[in-house]
């Protein structure tokens, strides 16, 4: 009997060892949890994965209606400030014209009074001409008789 026959029966005697422990069985039981627990992590990977492209999803979405936002408070703001610009003008232009017309009529008063000023000044020096004139050529009795004549028409006119 030759040492590969020993060799031979050796490893078919382990082998049936085995098949008698249910090594194989268990070794497969093994592997098939293995498998499963590597499928199971597989498919919360896969889950998360999904979560997170859904998380992106919507982080963008969020970010573009942030972005719209901004852009239409912008825009309102713009809108804002020219019509406040175009309000400020209106009104400066208003205010111009009223100062204006304010100073015009100051002016056409400051006219008037000086015109008023230099009438009575001129009648004022027409007066006093006129009685300088008529005192020196007006005696006793005209002046009389002016001042009867003078009070009968105040007299008329009263009446």
């Amino acid at each position: 009997m030759d040492a590969t026959f020993w060799a031979l029966i050796g490893l078919v005697i382990f082998l049936a060892i085995l098949v008698y422990l249910k090594v194989p069985a268990m070794m497969g039981r093994s592997l098939d949890e293995r498998a499963a627990n590597i499928a199971k992590e597989l498919d919360e990977a896969r889950t998360l994965r999904e979560e997170a492209q859904a998380l992106l999803a919507e982080y963008h979405r969020k970010r573009k209606e942030a972005e719209k936002e901004a852009s239409e408070i912008v825009a309102s703001a713009q809108r804002e400030a020219a019509a406040l610009l175009t309000e400020a003008k209106e009104k400066s232009e208003d205010y111009i014209v009223r100062r204006n017309k304010l100073a015009e009529q100051k002016i056409a008063q400051a006219e008037a009074d000086a015109v008023n000023q230099v009438r009575a000044s001129a009648v004022e020096i027409a007066v006093a001409a006129a009685g300088s004139l008529i005192a020196d050529k007006m005696d006793a009795k005209t002046a009389g008789e002016m001042f009867k004549s003078s009070l009968e028409q105040v007299k008329n006119n009263l009446n």
